[in-house]
């Protein structure tokens, strides 16, 4: 009797898809005009998210992340605490002001541009458990309705958020530097912000040039 199972390449595709990564970022964007790499050596950063505990976590993993590669911070919630509507926001001239004052050469800001979401059917499991002991058909008979077992399917929602991030000269005004990125059913925001700020200063720094020494 020939066995019936997965094939290595099912199982192994099966195995990347369940590891792949939850986020990552899919497009960057570098100014043209700017032929000569900037060397930043402080960055204001600011999470432009409502929640405010969204806001200092992300605030805090992406000083954490640029801190690693050499650049100084300032948070924007350490100069403006209070999640501003649009009513309240402060003003551009003032939110420089701030900004210079502090000493930062360059505004990093991360916002949430989209999500979607999308509800599947995940099926049910049957799992076969054979057994030798029953003896003969009247033993079987009676073991046989206990001998499939059934999970029974159920529906989940897949959610994806969409992420942007822009680098501005605070000298010029002008962006440098963006960066898109998706997160795909991220479990817990502490997780996701340290993964998510860890991908873009990396790339951020690979794209857009090295501190001042």
């Amino acid at each position: 009797m020939k066995k019936i199972g997965f094939t290595m390449p099912i199982l192994a595709i099966l195995m990347l898809v369940a590891c792949g990564p939850s986020q990552k970022i899919t497009s960057s964007w570098k100014n043209p005009q700017i032929t000569t790499a900037p060397k930043y050596t402080k960055l204001f950063i600011t999470a432009m998210v409502p929640n405010p505990n969204y806001r200092s976590i992300i605030e805090r993993d992406l000083a954490a992340a640029a801190e690693a590669h050499g650049l100084k911070t300032v948070s924007g919630m350490d100069i403006f605490p209070t999640t501003f509507t649009k009513e309240s926001a402060p003003s551009k001239e003032e939110i420089l002001q701030k900004v210079r004052a502090a000493g930062a050469d360059a505004i990093l800001t991360i916002s949430l541009v989209d999500q979607t979401s999308e509800t599947r059917y995940v099926p049910g499991t049957t799992t076969y458990t054979p057994h030798m002991g029953y003896g003969g058909f009247g033993g079987y008979y009676g073991y046989a309705y206990g001998s499939m077992y059934s999970t029974p399917g159920y529906y989940t929602e897949d959610k994806t958020y969409f992420m942007e991030a822009r680098v501005f000269d605070v000298a010029s005004e002008q962006m440098i530097w963006s960066a898109q990125s998706e997160a795909y059913n991220p479990s817990k925001i502490d997780k996701m912000s340290k993964e998510y700020t860890a991908l873009l200063v990396e790339r951020m720094e690979r794209e857009i040039g090295k501190k001042k020494k």
